[in-house]
């Protein structure tokens, strides 16, 4: 795991050595990403400079250092990530007789070998693993930037600069390419709209104009001269699904259930190998659970595992993961902390997240990286269970309640929904919570009455899928924003096509193309990333991935309950009894915080002052927001921290606007 910045085109900079120095510079600021060292690479005759820092954890010796020539001198790569299955590669690459004399052990040097044998795209379709890079051919003259399957690794690119200035930039994270002088820091309100309305900021766009994220499953090329780069897709999730569903498996449960065990153990195994020290973060749900289970049971020694717990009621799972890890037998930690250690967090976030990002569980995952990385380097967990395996309670709730919508009429559904709005959350949940053990499993959840009122807001949707964006959405952004306009993504104008999908199995492949990407991958990768520690994700290998696509719906949703095929796997380790519990998000009280100890931080970023001088915001409509949570006449919390965190993050980073 590592970080890489670099930029095509000298530009203005006027020689060479001034260049490296700004190389440096951008290299210099994702150190984080990888403590170990540093290296830098510049062609003066080509204008290419490539930088690298590295988190060594396969071949810790010199000969796995970046940037890395290939043997045949072709090839120049700044690499982050790993291949899990570079020694198939290699012997791929031995039986063809294509094999150089290797220098190291090294995925890095596998993936140079491959460029020179398959070409790129040949090699990153044999690749199993999480990866983005830069790669210049020297032959060709061609800059190639390459992104994984589904997204696990960050890669922003753009065009800096005017006239003899202008540069091709890119790099892990946006503060890389910030510290190049042709970086033009101007600040995108169209991606705005999409943060106020997701709590993230979906590919391709970034909070920067003129700066992108390349795609999950993408290559990027720029051949020497161009000033435009060209896309194209090697692996598509959206062509996953569609395919799956034609050519579903013909297997019987115990025959499904046998072969997913058998496959999530190889994968597992396959990403257990690391060169230094290796764990996993234990929730003691289904999906993290699982994962440990599969870890253990390969395992000749106790796996580290790691948990945080909270003291504020309602918010501690730390005692299912205890549970959990008992039977297993793991060697765990567990850190329980007060809420003042985790609002401590708070000021580092807008540093952590060089893109305003404003899911609030970005708290506990750092905490827990935090944690993990004080006896690990290397950290599995469970993402993705939900996604693959319609694990969200919003899937059961969205098409039982469009099945139901569908059958009115729209002026009789905006009457419905004016009716819902006249009772505060507060009111609904009095009402609702005596209520809760009458009601089928996909109806139970936390919060009911803000869950009513969001209800009544998407009750127009004139398609499931127009239900589901509302559902999934925080601010409707052309309320709030006084500038700039939403621009169309995979939820919206873009929509695939996804032909022969289901309502629940389109959900299910929009969060994978969406919300996986945009919101899970990135809170995860720049929590650990900024303590230095590599996370791997299991389920997310492309192998896992294409098979669930093909398993038939009946055998992920049962009787109101989600990932029902990967919960036999993991009952064939830990009982029933030990997970079996309402699911619960990686939550903390933000609510609570922002009516108390985060209250006078948060008024400070809300001033009304402040508010009408920027005229970003609707003023009147963020302070009315406010004054109802204050209040406890609303619950603003998530919504408001949508705000908040941009607020921090304009603080930090001070676009122009």
């Amino acid at each position: 795991m590592c970080g890489l910045s670099g930029f095509f085109g000298f530009g203005s900079l006027g020689s060479s050595a001034a260049a490296r120095t700004v190389l440096e510079s951008m290299t210099t600021a994702i150190v984080r990403r990888g403590p170990d060292s540093a290296g830098h690479w510049l062609d003066d005759n080509s204008g290419i400079a490539l930088g690298h820092r590295r988190l060594a954890i396969l071949d810790l010796t010199e000969s796995g250092a970046q940037p890395m020539h290939s043997a045949c001198q072709r090839f120049v790569i700044a690499f982050n990530g790993e291949i899990y299955n570079h020694l198939d590669l290699r012997m791929a690459l031995e039986r063809d007789s294509a094999a150089p004399s290797w220098r190291g052990h090294s995925d890095t040097e596998t993936l140079l070998a491959g460029f020179a044998h398959w070409g790129i795209r040949g090699t990153v379709e044999r690749a199993v693993g999480m990866f983005a890079f830069a790669a210049w051919d020297r032959r060709d003259r061609v800059l190639t930037l390459g992104r994984d399957r589904l997204g696990e690794k960050p890669l922003y690119y753009g065009f800096q600069g005017q006239g003899a200035a202008r540069t091709f930039l890119f790099g892990s994270e946006l503060k890389a390419l910030a510290r190049h002088p042709a970086f033009e820091r101007r600040l995108n309100l169209s991606a705005l709209h999409l943060l106020m309305r997701h709590n993230y900021v979906p590919d391709p766009f970034s909070i920067y104009e003129g700066i992108a994220k390349l795609p999950p499953g993408s290559l990027l090329t720029v051949p020497l001269g161009s000033s435009t780069p060209t896309i194209e897709h090697y692996w598509s999730l959206a062509a996953v699904a569609e395919q799956g569903l034609c050519t579903p498996l013909a297997l019987s449960a115990a025959e499904a259930e046998h072969e997913l065990a058998a496959l999530l153990s190889q994968t597992v195994r396959g990403q257990m190998l690391a060169d230094v020290p290796l764990g996993a973060f234990l929730s003691g749900g289904v999906d993290s659970s699982t994962i440990v289970a599969l870890m253990q049971a390969q395992s000749s020694r106790p796996v580290k595992t790691f948990t945080i717990g909270f003291d504020e009621a309602g918010f501690d799972e730390s005692p299912h993961a205890e549970a959990v890890a008992r039977h297993l037998g793991t060697e765990h930690t567990t850190l329980k902390l007060s809420g003042q250690q985790a609002r401590e967090v708070i000021p580092q976030l807008p540093q952590l997240y060089c893109e305003p990002f404003s899911d609030s569980s970005q708290i506990p995952t750092f905490l827990v990286a935090q944690l993990a990385r004080q006896h690990v380097t290397v950290a599995l967990s469970g993402d993705a269970g939900d996604e693959l395996f319609g694990g969200y309670n919003r899937y059961l709730v969205t098409h039982d309640l469009w099945r139901g919508l569908s059958k009115l009429p729209i002026p009789l559904r905006k009457l419905l929904a004016k009716g819902l709005d006249t009772l505060p959350p507060q009111r609904w949940n009095s009402l609702i919570t005596p209520l809760a053990g009458w009601l089928p499993k996909s109806l139970r959840f936390s919060d009911p009455g803000q869950k009513i009122r969001k209800a009544g807001r998407v009750l127009a949707a004139a398609s499931v899928d127009e239900l589901y964006r509302g559902v999934v959405s925080h601010w409707g952004p052309a309320s709030l924003l006084r500038r700039g306009a939403e621009p169309a993504t995979l939820l919206s104008g873009n929509r695939p096509a996804l032909a022969g999908l289901g309502d629940i199995e389109r959900m299910m492949a929009l969060d994978a193309l969406t919300y996986l990407p945009g919101d899970i991958l990135v809170k995860v990768d720049r929590a650990a990333m900024g303590i230095s520690l590599e996370t791997r994700v299991p389920l997310l290998d492309h192998r896992v991935v294409e098979w669930a696509w093909r398993l038939p719906l009946s055998l992920k949703i049962r009787e109101g309950q989600g990932k029902w095929l990967l919960r036999q796997v993991l009952y064939r380790h830990v009982p029933r009894a030990l997970t079996e519990r309402p699911k619960a998000g990686f939550a903390i009280p933000i609510d609570a915080w922002l009516r108390g100890p985060l209250r006078e931080w948060a008024e400070g970023l809300l001033a009304e002052s402040r508010l009408s001088r920027q005229d970003i915001f609707d003023t009147a409509l963020v302070r009315r927001c406010w004054q109802e949570h204050l209040s406890q006449r609303g619950n603003w919390a998530y919504h408001l921290w949508d705000v908040l965190m941009f607020q921090a993050w304009m603080d930090e980073h001070r676009p122009s606007i």
